[in-house]
């Protein structure tokens, strides 16, 4: 039995991600992140067996490549790699869809890493998150 080769992962510019797409693999610089108040959960009656659910962080940050950008959202962990200035490798990255527009995000099925600045100007002129999309329902 052969084992599979690994593939190389194909990294992907910020200007052509499309909306329900996942498995992205970019390499950005963060330009900005801001922390996004979480709603405390409403108190619920704790029986013996349950822990306390350490709060969850959320943070918006705006990074990008030199063909555009796009508005990332971090969770816990990963707000701590998104420092602006720094670059970042988002493997299996997905769009979520946010009131119409496009956020990129990595769930536990993917992974950022920090790596070495990159060259690049981030396009800040062509944000992909200020496109507004209209949910179109196709008739079969």
């Amino acid at each position: 039995m052969a084992t599979a080769e690994k593939r190389k992962p194909v990294f992907v510019k910020v200007e052509e991600l499309k909306p329900g797409t996942t498995g992205h693999n970019l390499i950005v610089k963060v330009v900005n992140s801001n922390a996004v108040p979480v709603p405390k959960p409403r108190r619920a009656p704790m029986s013996i067996s349950q822990r306390p659910i350490r709060p969850s962080r959320i943070a918006e940050c705006l990074v990008g490549d030199d063909t555009g950008s796009i508005v990332f959202t971090a969770r816990n962990e990963q707000v701590d790699l998104m420092n602006p200035g720094s670059t970042v490798i988002l493997r299996n990255a997905k769009i979520d869809m946010f009131k119409g527009s496009m956020r990129l995000a990595v769930d536990k099925w993917g992974r950022i890493e920090v790596t070495e600045p990159a060259n690049f100007v981030v396009q800040e002129n062509n944000n992909l998150s200020l496109v507004e999309y209209e949910l179109v329902t196709v008739q079969g």
